[in-house]
């Protein structure tokens, strides 16, 4: 596998390459790729090279060995075996592939439903904290407006009381007079 990407944020490429070679340094062939920052993880493979590089003798990285057994290609390695040995015949060794390859794309995407699922509860969380959020706020400035109101109230009836107040003086003063 090469690496290639950004820090962080690394994808890699499947290639076949000498033992002896560096890890980004001079390869055969390249036959995929593969990403593990998605979910599930994205892995585009030659299917057909990837077969012919492990029936012809190499051998993987474990991590490579576990994507290809993902892929499928350890089991058709396995069922052209039963083929050469005469256990069943190349027609049913691609139906029972064929069957596999559907359970597990099936797998996939049950866990890609999954994964949406999970994304939208957690969106429909997140608008329901908002809205009770915003709904304080709006009790909060209700609050304060009123509040606001009931003071200029207050005052209003008290500097009406006080105009009342100085006209029934001023009202009186001159009587005495």
């Amino acid at each position: 596998m090469q690496r290639h990407g950004r820090k962080s944020y690394a994808f890699y490429s499947i290639v076949v390459a000498d033992v002896r070679a560096p890890r980004d340094g001079k390869f055969t062939e390249k036959i995929g790729t593969y990403n593990p920052n998605t979910n599930p993880a994205t892995v585009d493979l030659k299917f057909d090279r990837a077969l012919y590089w492990v029936e012809t003798g190499a051998q993987p990285t474990d991590t490579v060995r576990n994507i290809l057994s993902g892929e499928g290609v350890y089991l058709m390695k396995h069922l052209r075996g039963g083929v050469k040995k005469g256990a069943f015949d190349e027609a049913t060794a691609q139906v029972k592939f064929n069957a596999w390859k559907a359970d597990h794309q099936k797998g996939l995407a049950a866990v890609e439903a999954k994964v949406a699922a999970d994304k939208k509860a957690a969106a429909a969380a997140a608008l329901e904290a908002e809205k009770k959020a915003n709904e304080e706020i709006a009790k909060k400035v209700a609050d304060k407006k009123a509040a606001e109101a009931a003071a200029k109230a207050e005052a209003e009836a008290a500097a009406k009381a006080e105009a009342a107040a100085e006209e029934t003086q001023t009202e009186e003063a001159p009587a005495e007079a």
